[in-house]
Formats: structure tokens, sequence, C-alpha cells
């Protein structure tokens, strides 16, 4: 590739709203890939960007097909199938060396926090709109027929699997294992509730069930996203009340179906800021929380909930390490542990964007994915 690529690509304008329109991707530098997009999932975090108050190039879950290497590529070809990681490791710095790639100090454009980007580490080169340089969601933009990208957002899919179903790997379902099999060891004897059965919740409950939990407790106000959510995993289900304040009448509940004690894990996965610490409430004495949805909101917490000796974590992206966790979530998948294909509810066309995001926030579907 010597010459730019003009491609359509979904941008947020930085005033809440978003076009389809032409961008000008430039031929990969030093260490740097060109991807031909061919799906990319819908996730709640690509809606929130038309709120980040600047332009940019939408979407940060997606996979596709190496269009073009710069030089100093040694790992990738013209031609590979791809999964892109947003959390970008740079394997040397402090949290790197520690095994925690997903928080890398020099990459992630999370770990400072607010509105998904730390502004000296987003990249500004590579793409332009209107003559000017502009970012790319997490320093990808998948929701574009073209992206340029560092290697280090890439891995090389292992499995064969339809694009749409490598797409959403990248985030929602990384995000929902990864925070089962990297956080908690656990066994047959072992209880978790899930607090919200939506994208994340299910592959939650997708990730405790490979992980052998023996009872999988799903908990929502959606009677239908419970019957989804007996699909992927769940071996009980709880309706809860919308008017549950804490959801307090609920982990009663589980307590009474887990011998009284509580469960042994229990997921936050509602992105509710007032359920933040309500799995606190549904688990035993010495139990684990995890709160999985990234809520940032300032909360006001009863410490009697903390006792005793509980556990409350909250990890980015499932911990994820990509180069790892990526190739068994394909193995998992091969192999029938893993669902992608039945999470996906519906594909669109990239011009059928807002409908996308419309059928998101109603609750319509599981998992929506663009397809180019």
């Amino acid at each position: 590739m010597t010459a730019p690529i003009t491609c359509l690509a979904a941008v947020a304008t930085g005033t809440g709203n978003f076009s389809i329109e032409e961008v000008v991707v430039a031929p990969p530098k030093v260490y740097e890939v060109v991807v031909r997009i061919k799906a990319a999932g819908l996730c709640h975090t690509d809606h929130d960007s038309l709120s980040w108050g600047k332009p940019i190039v939408m979407g940060h879950e997606g996979a596709g097909e190496v269009f073009a290497v710069g030089p100093g590529v040694p790992d990738f070809r013209v031609g590979d199938k791809v999964i892109l990681n947003w959390a970008t490791p740079c394997y040397t710095c402090f949290q790197c060396e520690r095994g925690n790639e997903h928080i890398c100090e020099q990459n992630s454009p999370v770990v400072a926090g607010g509105n998904g980007f730390t502004p000296g580490h987003a990249h500004l080169e590579g793409t332009t709109w209107e003559g000017q340089p502009i970012e790319r969601s997490f320093n990808l933009g998948t929701l574009a027929e073209y992206a340029i990208v560092k290697t280090s957002a890439l891995v090389r899919m292992t499995a064969e699997l339809p694009f749409a179903s490598a797409s959403i790997v990248s985030c929602g379902v990384m995000t929902g294992v990864g925070s089962v099999i990297n956080v908690i060891d656990g066994k047959a004897t072992d209880s978790a509730a899930v607090l919200g059965t939506g994208g994340v919740g299910l592959n939650v409950i997708q990730g405790l069930k490979i992980a052998g939990v023996g009872k999988i407790i799903a908990i929502d106000i959606n009677p239908e996203r419970l019957q989804m959510a007996r699909k992927f995993g769940a071996t009980a289900t709880l309706l809860a009340d919308r008017a549950d304040e804490g959801l307090l009448l609920a982990a009663a509940a589980v307590k009474e179906m887990t011998g009284g004690r509580g469960a042994d894990y229990a997921f936050e996965c509602t992105a509710i800021p007032a359920l933040g610490v309500a799995p606190l409430a549904m688990i035993r004495n010495a139990g684990t929380a995890v709160q999985v949805s990234g809520i940032e909101q300032e909360i006001t917490v009863d410490m009697t909930l903390f006792e005793w000796d509980k556990i409350y974590l909250n990890p980015l992206y499932g911990k994820c390490s990509p180069r790892r966790d990526f190739p068994r979530l394909m193995d998992w998948y091969a192999d029938g542990s893993l669902l992608l294909d039945e999470m996906i509810t519906r594909t669109y066309p990239l011009a059928e964007l807002q409908q996308g995001f419309d059928d998101m926030l109603a609750g319509r579907n599981a998992k929506g994915v663009v397809v180019f």
C-alpha cells in the first residue's frame, strides 16, 4: 500500500451526533497495519462516544483482514484474518511486565479514566477527516471500512468463525468471560449470582459455565433476558423487581437459593450506579463480588455490606492478555463451549448504524454487529 485510502466511517461529530463520512487512511508506518474491517460489534461505549466532545472515528470491537503492513512487521501478512483488541499492550512498561497488559501505562486509552480516552494516549496520526487528523475510538475506529492500528492491537484468528462472531470477542465477550476465568478459581461446588443479563452478563454466565461453577443464578428485570440466560448456561433465574432498592430483596432470595449463606461469587453487569455494591449483599462471608460493568460515578456505600472478609474487585476488560486469552476464546468456540453465533441478534450495514444503536438501547439485542 503506497497511497492513502478513502473510505466510509462513522464519525462522532463531538456535538452528540454522528454521521457517515469519508475519511482518509494513510499508508502504515513502522509497526503499523491497515485492516479491512469485515465486522464491528456495537457496544454501549460506542454510543457513549457521541458525548466525548470531540470528533472521533467510532468503534472499538472488530475483526477483518490485513490489507497492508508497514516496516518492521514480521508477524502479519496481507490476507491474515485478525481480531482487533482495544487495550493494546507495550509489553515493556511497569504494568505489562507484571502481566497487567490490559492497563498498559503506555498505550491504554482508559487507565487514567474519563470518557474512554486519556489525551496523552490518543493517536492522531494515520486518519484524517476534512483534511484534519481525527482520533480513532480506543485507537482503533472499527466502524469504518478500513482502520490503521498498531500490530499489538491484533491477534490472528486461530479458528474458523464468521467475522461477525469474531468481532464481538474483543470487548463484550472478553470482558464477561475474562472477569471469570482471569479473576476467580471456580469449582463445581461453587455458586454465583449474575446481576444483569445483557451482552456482558451473558458472557459472565458463559465464563462461569466454562470455569465449572455448579450453580449459576441469573438476575434481571426482563423475563426474556432470563430465558436467554438459560441458553447461555444459567442453572437458575431470578426475576427482579425494578422497585427493589439495592436489589436487597433479590439478595435475600439468592441467600435462600444458596443454603442461607449467600453465593460464593456475584457479578454486577448492569452499569447502573445504584447497583454498584449490590453484589456484596448477595455473597457469603469471605465471598467475592466482581463489578464488571465499569461504573465510575460516585455512590454512597453501606460499609456493613463488606462484612466479613468479603472481597470486591473491579477488573478492567476481564484482565485481558490478548495473545493468551483470544486463542483460548477461539478454542472454546471451536469445541462448542463458548456461544458466539447465538449471541448476535441482528446485523446491520453501516448506513443503518442508528437502528443498531436504537435496538441496543431498547434492549432488543443480545449483541448487534455492523457488517461490511
